[in-house]
């Protein structure tokens, strides 16, 4: 683990400006399997420190990949010494950042280091497993992803901490064909926050899971295509949390609303129905830990909650301090870097719809017509809101029962328009976080929600 060097510098820091110090380590350890073949075994390091100061408006900024006490104090006079060149050639005056509260949070995770062989003996017994078990099948894949990011921060005024976000996954892809040759793909992901050994004991407790995914996929071998036209469809848990990480979370992200984002013009107004709630979580949700916790930013924020959508009204926005006084809202721990190298930019944690009081086999017996939409390949959305979307499992609703599976379709639309006809969300909550949202740095994210009825755009064949 990293050594806390950076909490006893604080004399280095300029008076009347903000300044932050942050020391960081991340790594990354891939094993792929490909139908038997070890095709990817990798293991990455990147470490360093940076120091960012604020002065009148403008930020000067430096880094270094060496972390002594030498490299400190060269970044803080490098950072300082660009602050002060920009503010006086820029000069914007005095412009000054959100008041946030003074601290220190400790450390509560620990980074535990595993050899790739264990990666390597685990994936072959799932390997295994599969191709004595399913044959037929066209292809097989087992990939792992293990990272963490650890960071210490000392700040002139906010909190210091000493933070740890360790992530470990085994995605199982299974590849079949219809009987007309057409491709047929799906995947499970497996893990969650946490190093290795918290989630991977057993292969044999994925077993069952694995035995799901390729019922799925022979299901989807017997499928159709969905009819293109404006549908009412459930949108499973995953798909949901999908749509409100990107197509309404970025818009509400305060540095693309100021660069005119759809939601720029709609604070106080409602962009979706009274059953709609948004929230990005900051460490804990329904009283358990987030699938991403983040209990202090990188400018040193003390993380809370920030809702964005109430009752279908828009009610805030995700903020830097920075964009927080520029808004006179309160800065809830949103700036985060991928990287030593890297500023905190504002970006999700936690993004989710609120479960609401309707049960699933309620929600898919009052649709007559429709489809129930569960997991999507990939996507797209911009800052007006529209989107597009992959999705590579689902079921067509005839009569409120399910029926037969969906080959490949996409959905499309404008989030706000989207969410208006929201009409019934179920009461459970399904949660994903394997992934890394990009926004000129990647960033690992949680997001998730409850089903929700409503009408969308479905592609056809």
């Amino acid at each position: 683990m990293l050594q806390e060097l950076v909490l006893t510098k604080k004399d280095l820091f300029v008076p009347g400006a903000h300044t932050e110090l942050r020391a960081q380590k991340n790594t990354k350890r891939s094993v792929s399997i490909v139908s038997g073949n070890l095709t990817t075994n990798e293991r990455t390091e990147t470490s360093g420190i940076s120091a960012r100061v604020y002065k009148n408006g403008v930020y000067g900024f430096s880094s270094n990949p060496e972390y002594s006490d030498a490299s400190t104090r060269e970044v803080v006079k490098a950072a300082t010494h660009n602050a002060e060149f920009m503010d006086q050639h820029i000069q914007k005056g005095n412009v000054p950042l959100s008041n946030v509260s003074n601290g220190k949070e400790s450390l509560r995770h620990q980074i535990v280091d595993t050899d790739q062989k264990e990666y390597i003996d685990f994936m072959k017994e799932m390997d295994q497993y599969i191709a004595n078990k399913y044959p037929a099948l066209k292809s097989r894949g087992i990939s792992l992803r293990s990272d963490s990011m650890e960071k210490v921060l000392s700040t002139s005024d906010g909190y210091d901490a000493h933070i740890a976000i360790p992530r470990s996954y085994i995605y199982v892809t299974l590849d079949s064909e219809t009987n007309s040759g057409t491709p047929i793909e799906l995947f499970k992901v497996f893990g969650g926050f946490g190093g290795f050994q918290d989630h991977f004991t057993d292969p044999a407790l994925l077993y069952p899971e694995i035995d799901q995914l390729y019922e799925q996929v022979m299901q989807k071998r017997e499928g159709i295509y969905a009819e293109a036209g404006y549908k009412t469809v459930v949108l499973g848990g995953i798909m949901s949390g999908m749509l409100a990480h990107e197509a309404v979370g970025h818009t509400v992200e305060a540095d693309l609303v100021a660069a005119g984002s759809v939601a720029s013009s709609y604070l106080g107004k409602r962009v979706g129905s009274d059953l709609v709630n948004l929230v990005d979580f900051a460490h804990t949700a329904f009283g358990k830990q987030a699938p991403l916790p983040v209990y202090v930013d990188d400018e040193g924020t003390k993380a809370t909650d920030a809702t964005l959508i109430k009752d279908g009204i828009l009610v805030g926005y995700m903020n830097s301090r920075e964009s927080a006084a520029r808004y006179g809202m309160e800065p809830c721990g949103n700036a985060r870097a991928f990287s030593f190298s890297d500023e905190p930019l504002i970006r999700m944690r936690n993004t989710a719809v609120l479960p609401g009081k309707d049960k699933l086999e309620d929600i898919i017996a009052s649709v007559d017509d429709g489809y129930y939409l569960l997991n999507s390949t990939n996507g797209q959305a911009d800052i007006t809101g529209e989107f597009m979307f992959g999705v590579c499992m689902g079921y067509e609703i005839k009569h409120g029962k399910l029926g037969r599976a969906l080959l490949d379709t996409t959905i499309s639309g404008v989030a706000f328009d989207m969410l208006k006809t929201v009409d019934m969300v179920s009461d459970d909550m399904t949660w994903s976080s394997s992934g890394f949202c990009g926004k000129k740095q990647p960033m690992p994210v949680g997001m998730g929600g409850p089903a929700v009825r409503c009408k969308i755009m479905i592609g056809g064949r």
